[in-house]
C-alpha cells in the first residue's frame, strides 16, 4: 500500500487538506471546497444492477474495477463508495470493499472501524433518544407524547431482539412503553449526513428532524430540544470525506451508507461532488439493482445535489440470470440455456428502468469460470440484438486488465452519446401519485393499496407541509415486486404501502412496502462465526 500522502497527490489534493488516520487512510478537510469551486466538474458514471440473488452480481467489485481499469487505459478515475456496515460485514456478506483483485484497502480497517464515522452516527443517533426521554422524565416541558415519539435508538449491528423493546422499566417518573430500534445505516442521520450539501446544510437538516409530537397534535423537532451543537460535536469530523485507495494504488472516496432497501442507498453528496472537483471521471455505485438504488440515485440523490450523471453501468452475471429463470442455486455450476433465456427478462427489465431517466447504459457482464461457451455467446447475441452495449469484466481474477474492455466501453459512452437525465417524477405531485409512479415504472406494479394507518400518516404529513418531497420507497431488494420469494419479472402484482414513516430533515417520505425490516437479523451461521476460521491477528486485507 502506498502512503495515503502519496495518494492524496495523484488527485491533486495538496498536504494540508488531509487529515490522516494512520499511513493508509485519511479524511479529506471540507475546507478544499473553496479552492476547488471554480473547477469543472468530471463526468459521473452510476454502476447498478440486476436484482442481487444468492449468485452474486459484483456491483461494488465492478465499480472498484471501472475505476482501476479506467486508470489503466489513461483516463485518471477516482471511485466513491459507501462505508460498510457491521451488520451485514458480521452477517451474510462478510465485508464489502470488493472482492479479488478489485479491492479497497486496508479492507479490514474500512469494514470494522474506519475513521470512526458509523460510531459518531450511533452516538448521535442514540444521544437525541436520550435528550428526548429526558425531557419526558423532567417534567415534559415541550409537551411530548410519549405514545408518538418518531426517533428511534440505533446499533450498528444486525440485531433482531432489538425490533421491540420495553423502555424506562422501573422509571418512577416515566411509564414503560414499547420501543423499536434500528440499524444505524437505517437511521435518518445517516441519510441526512449523504444528502447535506456541506456543514451548514446539515446542521440544518439535523434541526429540521422531527422526533415526536406533543400531546395536543403538534410536531416537535429537534431544534425544540436545543440540542443539534451537541450532536454537530460528535458528527464534525464525520462530514469529511474518507481517502483509501484501491489495490492497484488508485484513489477511492468512501463515505456515508445508506441501506438502499430502507433509505436511499448512496454515497454523501460532499464525498460525490468533491470527487467530481478532482477527477475528470468518477465512478460511484447505489445499492441492490436499478428499481431501488439507482431509482432513488437519479429521484434523490441527483435532485438535490444538482448532479447530471453521464453513464449508468448495469451489472449482471449469468449465474444470476440463470436463477431469475428458474434454476436451482445449488445447480448453478451446470450449463442450463432454457434458464438463461427465461431470466434475461431481469436484464432487460432494469435497463428500462435506467432508460426512463434519460442516461445511456451499457451492460457489464460480471464473468464466472462457470459460465460456458454457448451460455456467454446467448447472452452476448442477446445483447446485440436488442441495441445493448455490454462488456464482459473479469476484475476479481484480473484486476484493472479485466476491466479494460468495460472501461473502454464506457469511455465510449462519454465521448459519443449524450445524456439527457431527467427524474421520474416532480416533488410536488401528491404523495401517492409519486408513490404509484415508482411502484408502477420502476418495480411494474400493476397497482399500490395502503392500509388505514398509511393513509392517515399521508393526510397528517400533507397536512404539515411535508408533501412536497421525494419518496424513498422500503421494498425488499430480492425481487421487483414486495415478495422477495419471486424472481425474474413479476406479472400482475399489487404492492402495499403498510406505513408511512417522514424523514423531515432529510427531506423525504418512507413508505414501508411487504416485511422489510429497519432492524435486520443475523442468518443462521453469521460471518462472525465464520471468521472462527481466521485468526484473529491475522489481516484480510491482500
Amino acid at each position: 500500500m502506498s502512503n495515503i500522502f502519496d495518494i492524496a497527490k495523484k488527485i491533486n489534493i495538496d498536504d494540508k487538506y488531509v487529515i490522516p488516520y494512520g499511513y493508509d487512510k485519511a479524511k479529506i478537510s471540507l475546507k478544499i471546497m473553496d479552492e476547488l469551486e471554480d473547477r469543472p466538474d468530471g463526468k459521473l458514471v452510476l454502476v447498478t444492477a440486476i436484482t442481487p440473488t444468492k449468485a452474486g452480481e459484483g456491483k461494488t467489485t465492478t465499480s472498484i474495477g471501472l475505476s482501476d481499469g479506467l486508470n489503466y487505459i489513461g483516463v485518471p478515475s477516482l471511485v466513491c463508495l459507501r462505508e460498510p456496515s457491521l451488520g451485514p460485514v458480521f452477517g451474510i456478506k462478510g465485508g464489502a470493499t470488493g472482492g479479488g483483485k478489485a479491492l479497497v484497502v486496508p479492507s479490514e480497517d474500512i469494514n470494522l472501524h474506519f475513521t470512526g464515522d458509523m460510531h459518531a452516527l450511533t452516538s448521535s443517533i442514540n444521544l437525541i433518544a436520550a435528550c428526548i426521554d429526558n425531557s419526558i422524565f423532567q417534567g415534559n416541558p415541550l409537551n411530548i407524547d410519549p405514545k408518538r415519539i418518531l426517533w428511534k435508538r440505533a446499533l450498528d449491528m444486525n440485531d433482531r431482539a432489538l425490533r421491540k423493546v420495553t423502555i424506562s422499566q422501573g422509571e418512577t417518573k416515566c411509564e414503560p412503553r414499547q420501543e423499536e430500534f434500528v440499524i444505524t445505516v437505517a437511521s435518518e442521520l445517516m441519510a441526512i449526513l449523504c444528502l447535506a450539501r456541506d456543514a451548514d446544510d446539515f446542521m440544518n437538516r439535523v434541526n429540521n428532524i422531527m422526533v415526536a409530537y406533543s400531546s395536543d397534535n403538534k410536531p416537535i423537532f429537534l431544534r425544540d430540544l436545543r440540542i443539534s451543537h451537541a450532536v454537530m460535536k460528535l458528527m464534525v469530523a464525520a462530514l469529511n470525506p474518507n481517502l483509501v485507495q484501491t489495490l492497484e494504488g488508485n484513489p477511492a472516496f468512501i463515505h456515508g451508507g445508506p441501506f438502499a432497501n430502507i433509505a436511499h442507498g448512496c454515497n454523501s453528496i460532499i464525498a460525490t461532488k468533491m470527487a467530481l472537483k478532482l477527477s475528470p471521471v468518477v465512478v460511484t455505485e447505489a445499492g441492490f439493482g436499478a428499481d431501488l438504488g439507482a431509482e432513488k440515485f437519479f429521484n434523490i440523490k441527483c435532485q438535490v445535489a444538482g448532479l447530471k450523471p453521464h453513464a449508468v453501468v448495469v451489472v449482471a452475471t449469468i449465474r444470476a440470470l440463470k436463477m431469475h429463470g428458474g434454476q436451482p442455486f445449488e445447480d448453478l455450476e451446470n450449463e442450463n440455456l432454457e434458464a438463461l433465456k427465461n431470466g434475461v427478462c431481469n436484464l432487460q427489465k432494469h435497463l428500462e428502468n435506467v432508460e426512463k431517466f434519460g442516461v445511456p447504459s451499457l451492460v457489464c457482464i460480471n464473468h464466472f469460470d462457470s459460465d460456458t461457451k454457448d451460455e456467454t455467446a446467448y447472452l452476448s447475441k442477446w445483447c446485440e440484438d436488442n441495441g445493448h452495449d455490454y462488456a464482459f469484466c473479469t476484475v476479481f481474477a484480473d484486476g484493472a486488465r479485466g476491466a479494460e474492455t468495460l472501461a473502454r466501453g464506457v469511455m465510449n459512452i462519454l465521448s459519443n452519446k449524450e445524456s439527457h437525465y431527467h427524474p421520474l417524477y416532480d416533488y410536488n405531485l401528491p404523495i401517492k401519485e409519486k408513490i404509484s409512479i415508482v411502484c408502477k415504472e420502476m418495480y411494474g406494479a400493476k397497482n399500490v393499496v395502503y392500509t388505514d394507518e398509511a393513509e392517515k400518516q399521508i393526510r397528517d404529513y400533507a397536512r404539515l407541509g411535508f408533501d412536497k418531497t421525494p419518496v424513498c420507497i422500503a421494498k425488499t431488494p430480492l425481487s421487483l415486486s414486495d415478495d422477495p420469494k419471486v424472481l425474474g419479472v413479476p406479472k400482475d402484482f399489487v404492492i402495499t404501502i403498510r406505513e408511512v414513516r417522514l424523514s423531515a430533515g432529510a427531506n423525504f417520505i418512507v413508505p414501508l412496502t411487504g416485511a422489510v425490516m429497519t432492524m435486520p437479523g443475523l442468518p443462521k451461521v453469521p460471518a462472525a462465526v465464520k471468521m472462527e476460521d481466521v485468526p484473529y491477528d491475522q489481516k484480510l486485507d491482500h
